[in-house]
């Protein structure tokens, strides 16, 4: 039988270029379907599942707490798919295309203030390797704003120590030259001058940050860095590598960064994605106005 996941993945790879987290995402979405079809509906050929049976597929997924994000994402991901079959002509008609998607209500990322920063960026030991390629990973990651799959993905060209320079070039939109400030750049250079060489494998190839066996480090291994850091600190906040990226955006634009550089920092195509953060702004400065203006605790 043949393998649609699969087949599937390539085309996305290879002929439309999407990036490593949308192919991981399309591809865990269509598998997730096309075994919801095979077990629960009996469709052993996507081609035969019908409207009646995506909905169905819409139902069971709201039936396990999904939400509605990961249940419109599914959706879109399962409509790409059908558009594929039709194109390489193994499907007639799309069963998605008519199936209504909800939007999902936009939720406002979660921020660190400066203390919480710091106290996340004091918890690695940089005394021992582990600690110091930690420290080293987090302090670039809030001091660049880059993506955790653009710090795992780094060489260790990427970074030009003299000139406190990262170059991030594997974006969807082209090379970024991101300034690094000094402290960033003391740790990071530690830990190529005095951990790196001691667990690069031979197989390490270029890699800039790895693992302890010395192999380039996955996002899914830093996400749990992190995590493991946050709940050292005893931070309550829900943290996740990506926390780091905003709070790098909104701590820029509190200190007086202009919205059009912060975008090209961080990688957007369009400045409406970095807006975002002119209302988490506005949000933040709410609060300390009813926290602190003593008219507005009168009320």
């Amino acid at each position: 039988m043949m393998d649609y996941s699969k087949s599937f993945s390539k085309y996305l790879e290879q002929e439309k270029h999407v990036s490593n987290n949308t192919l991981d995402s399309y591809r865990r979405d269509v598998e997730h379907f096309l075994v919801y079809l095979r077990e629960e509906r009996g469709i052993e050929t996507p081609s035969l599942a019908a409207v009646s049976d995506v909905e169905a597929y819409i139902s069971y997924l709201t039936s396990l707490d999904k939400s509605s994000a990961t249940i419109t994402r599914s959706i879109a991901s399962i409509r790409g798919f059908y558009q594929y079959l039709i194109l390489k002509g193994e499907a007639a008609e799309n069963p998605a295309k008519a199936v209504k998607l909800e939007k999902p209500a936009k939720k406002l990322p979660q921020i660190l203030t400066g203390k919480e920063i710091e106290l996340l960026l004091n918890q690695p030991n940089a005394k021992e390797p582990k600690g110091c390629r930690d420290k080293a990973m987090l302090e670039l990651l809030y001091a660049t704003g880059i993506r955790s799959s653009e710090l795992v993905e780094l060489n260790i060209g990427d970074i030009d120590l003299r000139e406190s320079i990262l170059i991030c070039s594997r974006g969807k939109n082209g090379e970024r030259r991101i300034p690094v400030h000094a402290t960033a750049i003391s740790a990071v250079s530690e830990y190529i001058s005095r951990v790196r060489s001691l667990i690069l494998a031979p197989d390490g190839g270029q890699a800039l940050f790895t693992n302890l066996n010395g192999r380039r480090l996955t996002r899914q291994g830093f996400w749990k860095i992190v995590k493991g850091y946050a709940e050292q600190a005893g931070i309550v906040k829900e943290i996740t590598p990506h926390t780091l990226r905003h709070s790098f955006a909104l701590h820029l634009l509190e200190n007086g960064a202009e919205l059009k550089d912060i975008q090209l920092m961080l990688g957007h195509a369009d400045i409406s994605s970095t807006q975002i953060y002119v209302h988490l702004l506005n949000d933040h400065f709410k609060e300390v106005y009813n926290s602190c203006h003593p008219r507005a605790k009168l009320g």
